[in-house]
C-alpha cells in the first residue's frame, strides 16, 4: 500500500544524494546497505525479483544479483500514518465502494448507502477521492 501511495503521490520521498545505482546482490533474503539506517525506508530499482519499496532491516527478499539502484528515504511519519488510516478505510468501506448498487429494495425492506461523506444517496467513492485532500501536500507534478 505504501508504494501504491507514492505511485499517487508521484512523491517517493528520496533523500538527496540518494540515489545508489550499483551492482547489488540480495542473499539469504537480505541487502547490506551502509548508507541506511535500520527502519529507514528504500526503493529497489532495476532488479527482476525485488522492485519496490522495503524497510530496512525489516523485509524479506528474494535472492538475486542486479544492476539497479537504490533509492534511500525519508518518508515523513505523517504520510505513514496517513497509509494506516487509508488500509483501515480500505479494510471496512472498499467492498461497498465498488459495488455498482447504491441502493435496494424489497418486500417492504429499502436502504441507500451513504457516501463517503456521510450523505446518503450518494455515491460512494474509492479511496482516492476520499484522502485526496489530505494527500495533496505530498503531490508531486
Amino acid at each position: 500500500m505504501l508504494e501504491e501511495l507514492m505511485r499517487e503521490c508521484r512523491n517517493y520521498f528520496l533523500i538527496p544524494g540518494g540515489v545508489h545505482p550499483d551492482t547489488y546482490t540480495i542473499k539469504g533474503g537480505s541487502i547490506a546497505l551502509p548508507f541506511l539506517r535500520a527502519g529507514q525506508y528504500f526503493r529497489i530499482v532495476g532488479s527482476v525479483l525485488n522492485d519496490g519499496v522495503y524497510q530496512y532491516g525489516d523485509c524479506a527478499l528474494r535472492d538475486e544479483t542486479f544492476d539497479g539502484a537504490i533509492w534511500a528515504m525519508a518518508v515523513p511519519a505523517e504520510f505513514l500514518r496517513l497509509e494506516e488510516e487509508i488500509k483501515a478505510w480500505r479494510t471496512q468501506y472498499e467492498n461497498a465502494a465498488n459495488s455498482p448498487f447504491q441502493s435496494e429494495s424489497f418486500a417492504g425492506y429499502s436502504y441507500t448507502k451513504s457516501s463517503a461523506s456521510g450523505n446518503s444517496g450518494g455515491s460512494v467513492t474509492g479511496w482516492h477521492g476520499v484522502f485526496a485532500s489530505r494527500l495533496n501536500k505530498w503531490r508531486k507534478l
